[in-house]
């Protein structure tokens, strides 16, 4: 067996107990390379590729993705760190679609005493972050309501036997916190402020409106959340049909219909691009749910006030941590383009 990097720790038990499962068959031995992917942190995740050998001396090509998590702690969401470890243990890979799921995992251990989990998961190929395309980004907000929406109508046992999902109020609490924060409250509006007066307008309205906000979002259907549906965690898979595949499932939890569009319209989007994303992926994604849950949504969905609530303080921070003029720039035309979005769909 070829040495491995000492700084990655692979466990060769595990590897080829996860290699014997992606390939349904005993795997005695393996030579592979290692490519860093992405991963912060709190979290390492690399890809192995290379050669498995089975008991009978064959030779099979493999790609695996090996994941580590270390605990750390989210604010208002401390048991996220091991989110995925107990989602993968669960059944919920039972409720996913035909055309919606997660990567398949081959194996999956916590240690305990480091604080740590591993994932080994299959390599999906495919587009991914910038390069998918507008037709791809429709698809994805059709399959998440169709999955959404089947969750909702069919209450699955599955779902609910889960006890680590983030709650319902994570959107809100991470609001209030960040309007609770003087360095992006009283910024946009002290004199100080360089935004054109219709984007301090419209940031300040949603605080003034929140409550009523607050009450026509929870009327909205409670659903499973991704909560970090965003371009990088969104694979348009090559060669399973143009199937949609998620990762990073570490923020997973309840939440309201149209929550997620909010990550997938406005999170790290080019700001060119926001008011299209918006104006196809809202009406995919009610379309998608009413194939399970008709006339459950009503025709407001507020995803222009969730995406202020979720990015509006985060923008003005972005703007005021930026080093480079063209980087507030960027935060200027994506509340611009958040601006633009407000007389589709939201309440006049």
């Amino acid at each position: 067996m070829n040495s491995k990097p000492e700084t990655l720790n692979v466990n060769i038990q595990m590897l080829l107990l996860a290699l014997s499962r992606q390939l349904q068959t005993k795997i005695v031995d393996a030579d592979y390379q290692i490519t860093a992917l992405h991963g912060g942190t709190v979290a390492s995740v690399h890809l192995l590729n290379g050669t498995a050998q089975t008991a009978d001396h064959r030779q099979l090509p493999f790609r695996l993705v090996r994941k580590v998590q270390r605990k750390w702690e989210r604010y208002s969401d401390p048991d996220s760190w091991r989110r995925e470890y107990d989602l993968y243990a669960s059944d919920l890979a039972e409720t996913f679609s035909e055309n919606l799921r997660w990567p398949t995992c081959y194996y999956v251990e916590m240690n305990a005493e480091a604080n740590q989990f591993e994932l080994w998961l299959e390599y999906v190929e495919g587009t991914s972050g910038s390069q998918l395309t507008l037709d791809m980004y429709e698809q994805a907000a059709l399959e998440l309501g169709r999955y959404q929406g089947k969750l909702y109508a069919e209450q699955p046992a599955a779902l609910h036997a889960i006890t680590n999902l983030s709650t319902a109020d994570f959107m809100s609490n991470n609001y209030v916190h960040y309007r609770s924060w003087p360095f992006v409250h009283d910024y946009i509006r002290s004199s100080e402020c360089p935004f054109p007066p219709h984007l301090r307008e419209m940031l300040i309205a949603i605080d003034e409106q929140a409550d009523v906000i607050g009450e026509r979002i929870r009327a909205l259907p409670l659903v499973l959340c991704h909560r970090d549906f965003w371009s990088t965690n969104i694979i348009h898979a090559d060669h399973d049909a143009g199937k949609i595949v998620l990762i990073d499932w570490d923020t997973a939890g309840w939440g309201y219909a149209g929550e997620d569009l909010a990550s997938l319209i406005a999170d790290e989007t080019h700001p060119d691009y926001m008011v299209d994303y918006y104006r196809r992926c809202v009406p995919a994604y009610a379309r998608g749910f009413a194939e399970y849950a008709p006339s459950i949504l009503p025709e407001d969905h507020c995803v222009y006030e969730m995406i202020l609530l979720i990015f509006g303080y985060r923008l003005v921070e972005s703007y005021r941590h930026a080093e480079e003029a063209q980087d507030q720039t960027i935060v200027i035309r994506t509340l611009e383009s958040i601006y633009a979005m407000k007389n589709d769909f939201a309440p006049h």
